[in-house]
């Protein structure tokens, strides 16, 4: 089996003929999802998504793709071609579009209109070019098929990409409901006949791939979203992603069924249904639909109210209600309904959320207590069964954490694929194609890329690793009069101290350990190189006296 490399080794040159495949995000991860297929010296990137902040990242919007090993060779980019329209598959695009604004975007229409409606907010006009299931495009060396698949957003397709080193088919997300909400499957027989074709390389989806049997179909849930139409005895509020167009449609008709209206929260919210409903993918009963100003007028067994929020996101419209910082007060009898999954590493966030709402009185239902959600990708059942038809030469799993992609490559080789055809790459790996044989040739280094504000890629783990000694630990900033002829303290230094439990008096004792690193310090030292020499010795001091070590920072005033 071809594992991910350790250490970052610099790929070696493209053979002739071959085709190198390169992830800049979603292995080992459920985000950041980013390929690069490069060959005959042109690239082709699938997707360009973002991974959403965990609680160790305070202060992050978005993580993108790191897309330094391509910023040199952005002319060499012949399109986007993005699968779906959910944000860890299409948030990075804005950011890949800021340096070279050109490259042709490639999707289906509803994907379009989501990407043009984020693009306009930054300013981009983009290049775009729809395509359907069942057609073919070419752009440089690549000629690419599209085939239809089903998944939690409408629109999604898969795409083989065709070049002289081979066939790659890569899935995108995807799952194999036999009753989709839109009555469009998954192109099972499309896949065979590509299969019976030849693909040399498969990339599949293993976000499921520790799920036995097969993905539940979304029509299941309609008796549980009903139960609480039906039993809720004030408002209810609907939390899911703001692109999730299937959930809302049952959200919708169950409102309508039981009489009740419903209004948007959240400007991507509003966004995006305003689109899938213009563009047909969400329809939307008469007269259920309403301004949210106009809810006022309502009693409150008669309101629904759809907002984001569903992974905890600190700035999303539920964690706001759930910390009183938002226009919707959560009273007792409310009904709160999170109709999304836990996307990993969100747990302890969204469990906060679900703990909140419920001291203010709400009845919270979510996954955990009802069938209110299925996922949208496929099963291990399901990803066997797309083996058995496709016949891959190689496969590499995608689009999962590593336990989810190792899951998916014994479930390849338990269909006969031996291990060296199998590749279980890391974020940067080089996997080449050459002669119908995978490899791991190499890697280049790629890490996170933090957006903070208007800021991107400013935030660094050290700088985050302050931030959480700031929350975590307190801040002390220590004023030291230092003589500038002999680095010795003219008077005891003053300490000033945010979110520690210790008064300044109890700094004392600190004070001989910043006099005795003055005296050993030689004399050419500068200032800027003393002031780190006391913040290194009262952070010791700090560790070794309390057990603790805040931020610490130092000025120095020449006496």
């Amino acid at each position: 089996m071809n594992l991910p490399h350790q250490l970052p080794i610099a790929p070696p040159a493209l053979p002739a003929g071959a085709m190198r495949v390169m992830n800049l995000g979603g292995l080992g991860e459920v985000g950041r999802n980013m390929t690069v297929f490069e060959f005959a010296g042109k690239l082709l990137v699938v997707d360009c998504g973002v991974l959403f902040p965990e609680e160790h990242q305070p202060g992050i919007d978005v993580i993108l793709p790191d897309f330094s090993s391509i910023r040199d060779r952005l002319q060499d980019v012949v399109a986007i071609v993005l699968t779906h329209g959910h944000e860890d598959h299409i948030g990075g695009v804005p950011y890949l579009l800021r340096e070279r604004r050109d490259i042709p975007v490639i999707g289906s229409k509803l994907t379009l209109a989501f990407i043009k409606a984020k693009l306009k907010e930054h300013g981009i006009s983009p290049r775009t070019v729809q395509v359907a299931e069942g057609q073919n495009k070419k752009f440089g060396p690549f000629d690419l098929e599209f085939f239809a698949v089903n998944h939690s957003i409408p629109d999604g397709l898969a795409v083989a990409v065709k070049t002289g080193a081979g066939t790659a088919l890569h899935t995108g997300d995807f799952k194999m409901d036999q009753f989709p909400l839109d009555q469009r499957i998954t192109d099972l027989a499309g896949f065979a006949r590509l299969g019976a074709e030849g693909v040399d390389l498969f990339l599949t989806d293993s976000t499921n791939a520790e799920v036995p049997g097969f993905t539940t179909s979304e029509e299941d849930l309609a008796p549980a979203i009903d139960t609480v139409f039906r039993t809720a005895p004030r408002r209810i509020i609907v939390s899911s992603f703001a692109s999730h167009v299937h959930r809302i449609q049952q959200v919708m008709d169950a409102a309508h069924r039981h009489g009740r209206k419903v209004a948007f929260v959240g400007r991507s919210m509003v966004r995006n249904m305003g689109i899938a409903r213009e563009l047909g993918y969400l329809t939307v009963p008469r007269g259920t639909l309403v301004d949210f100003k106009a809810l006022s007028n309502l009693p409150d067994k008669k309101v629904v109210l759809i907002c984001t929020g569903s992974q905890g996101e600190p700035m999303a419209a539920l964690s706001r209600i759930a910390n009183r910082d938002h226009m919707i007060e959560i009273g007792e009898g409310d009904t709160v309904l999170l109709a999304s999954s836990l996307i990993p590493g969100n747990e302890n966030a969204i469990y906060r959320v679900i703990n909140s709402l419920t001291r203010l009185g709400a009845n919270v239902v979510h996954k955990g207590n009802a069938k209110v959600h299925v996922s949208g990708h496929a099963s291990a059942g399901e990803l066997v069964y797309c083996y058995n038809i496709v016949k891959p030469k190689n496969v590499m799993p995608v689009h999962g954490e590593f336990r989810h992609l190792k899951a998916n490559a014994k479930l390849a080789m338990r269909t006969g694929l031996d291990a060296s055809q199998v590749a279980i790459a890391d974020n940067g790996d080089a996997v080449d194609l050459h002669n119908g044989k995978i490899s791991i040739t190499g890697s280049v280094p790629v890490g996170y890329v933090f957006v903070d504000g208007q800021t991107v890629g400013g935030a660094t783990e050290e700088s985050l690793e302050d931030r959480r000694k700031l929350a975590e630990e307190g801040l002390i900033t220590v004023l030291a009069i230092v003589d500038p002829d002999t680095s010795a303290l003219a008077e005891d230094p003053e300490f000033f101290v945010r979110g520690f439990v210790h008064k300044p008096a109890d700094f004392s004792p600190a004070v001989q350990a910043i006099e005795k690193a003055l005296s050993s310090a030689p004399r050419s030292h500068s200032s800027v190189q003393l002031e780190a020499l006391i913040e290194n010795t009262v952070s010791r001091w700090m560790h070794k006296t309390y057990r603790r070590s805040p931020l610490v920072t130092a000025i120095i005033v020449d006496a």
